[in-house]
């Protein structure tokens, strides 16, 4: 083989272990040439997603030029949604699921979700998110997961695999080995998982395990230093975790994809370039580019540095071969699953019965529910991790003033409230005088300003109905505590129907 001839061929199997993003509603000319120069994959967000019709269409542009390309798709649902990223999913994430605990229901929530995947066109969702969230404090999971408790993640995780997977859309169990004990969002820095070994076989590693047993086809690394295992590379760069963890003792042999390359906990010591070819020497397969990185010059940097590693002998020819030998492996498998079942028609209403049955309350709920009179609602505003969009709309006031005319709502950020502390007072008490007040909060326990915000305002109105949409928390002051477990757009229907008396059933009683 001439030396051009295997530079051209190493930028072959480089491409096809890539798994990019893009900007636009249409397929841009440079994807297009890109994968018929051996480019096997690219990854959607919510910049590519206008319509479910638009969708379709942009899929099939795709698939036109390679009728197995692998089409990823980061949508979780709950909290994290790409495909209804305008509007809200209107299903309840894997914490909401985990508080019902009915592995059946969860199941049928994966399986309608699947069914709108695989009609849109794609073949891999990098979802569930199998971590087990046992540092409450967890900047970047929290709400992902199904819970806290190992067995109950476990159970859910498979079930979630296997009603994606019955849809005819591959799943990805994410973010090996366990991303749930960590208090530093990998976006932005290098988290650490202190736990010793016998402790992450026990908590952490039983998902992924219950994962693989269902079939799974993906698994994702995370981004996070584990000493026990590793106490020089995080998971994604570290042979240890990535062959002999996963691989060798958990015995999984589908494929391997990297968080996105691009995150500081990687990146920020190693450049995109040179976390991907580390990655794939340390036995990932397939290299996700997120949404921060969705230019041209970017996979032409990662296929550059994929190709000079191997050429400099830093990754081996023979692991990049391999790599690409998996990809186009789960590509044509993945490719066969979407073909393997019928196109039952999605179901609308699964995700709302999901969320209602998620909604927990405490206080004399039979005192105050539903509201006497039309509220004012108050909804104290978190920022959000990177990997829920900015854009996506969440809250209990919209969907109220929809059931309870003359409802009024305000929305105030944590910057608001810094800068002008009058701001509680003005928009919050005075417009509630005479009326119900409801406050609507997401993670308080997590945000010190909005303990306080809300601290304030139960002091000055004790009668306040309560809503936390993220994390219960044990002290979470009000007359009466609603728990969504989530803030979906579901979630949000759920609530106000709860508020406003029009729910059809009723709400579980008991703890959060």
């Amino acid at each position: 083989m001439s030396s051009s001839t295997h530079r051209k061929e190493l930028r072959r199997l480089a491409l096809s272990v890539l798994q990019p993003g893009f900007v636009g509603t249409r397929a841009p000319d440079w994807v297009l040439r890109a994968i018929g120069d051996g480019l096997s994959s690219v990854v959607l967000f919510a910049r590519n997603i206008a319509s479910p019709e638009q969708l379709t269409r942009l899929t099939g542009q795709l698939r036109a030029e390679n009728p197995e390309l692998i089409v990823a798709v980061d949508e979780e649902a709950g909290d994290v949604t790409r495909l209804e990223s305008a509007t809200g999913a209107t299903r309840p994430g894997n914490f909401a699921l985990g508080a019902v605990d009915d592995p059946e229901l969860t199941a049928a929530v994966a399986r309608d979700l699947g069914r709108q995947l695989r009609a849109a066109g794609v073949s891999l969702d990098y979802a569930p998110s199998v971590d087990v969230n046992s540092n409450p404090d967890n900047p970047v999971i929290g709400v992902r997961s199904f819970g806290a408790d190992t067995a109950l993640v476990s159970r859910h995780a498979a079930a979630w695999i296997r009603g994606l997977q019955s849809a005819g859309v591959a799943a990805c169990a994410k973010h090996f080995p366990g991303h749930g004990d960590v208090a530093v969002d990998s976006h932005h820095g290098l988290p650490s998982y202190g736990a010793s070994r016998d402790e992450i076989a026990a908590r952490a590693l039983p998902p992924f395990r219950a994962a693989v047993e269902a079939g799974v086809g993906a698994v994702m690394s995370g981004h996070l230093l584990v000493p026990a295992h590793d106490p020089d590379l995080p998971a994604t760069l570290s042979p240890r975790l990535l062959d002999d963890l996963l691989r060798k003792e958990l015995g999984f042999d589908g494929l391997i994809v990297t968080d996105a390359i691009e995150m500081r906990a990687v990146a920020g010591r190693h450049g995109i370039g040179g976390a991907a070819a580390r990655a794939v020497a340390a036995g990932a397969d397939a290299v996700c580019v997120g949404g921060e990185h969705a230019e041209e010059s970017t996979v032409a940097v990662l296929a550059d540095a994929l190709t000079g590693a191997a050429a400099r002998g830093a990754l081996a020819e023979q692991r990049l071969a391999e790599a690409a030998e998996r990809v186009r492996a789960f590509a044509a498998w993945s490719h066969r699953l979407g073909h393997g079942v019928p196109v039952d028609p999605v179901n609308g209403d699964i995700g709302f019965v999901a969320a209602r049955a998620a909604l927990r309350v405490r206080g004399p709920a039979g005192a105050v529910l539903p509201l006497a009179a039309a509220p004012h609602v108050v909804e104290l505003v978190p920022a959000t991790n990177p990997a829920i969009g900015d854009e996506t709309p969440w809250g209990v006031g919209a969907p109220l003033r929809e059931r309870l005319p003359g409802t009024t709502f305000v929305r105030l950020p944590h910057r608001q409230l810094a800068d002008r502390p009058a701001v509680l007072k003005e928009y919050a008490l005075a417009p509630a005088t005479g009326r119900p007040l409801v406050v609507v909060v997401r993670d308080a326990a997590r945000h010190a300003w909005m303990g306080r915000a809300l601290a304030g305002l139960t002091a000055a109105r004790p009668d306040a109905v309560v809503v936390e949409m993220g994390l219960p928390g044990d002290a979470l002051p009000g007359s009466v505590r609603i728990f969504t477990h989530g803030a979906t757009a579901a979630s949000g229907v759920a609530a106000a129907e709860l508020l406003a008396g029009t729910r059809p059933g009723r709400t579980t009683p008991g703890g959060a």
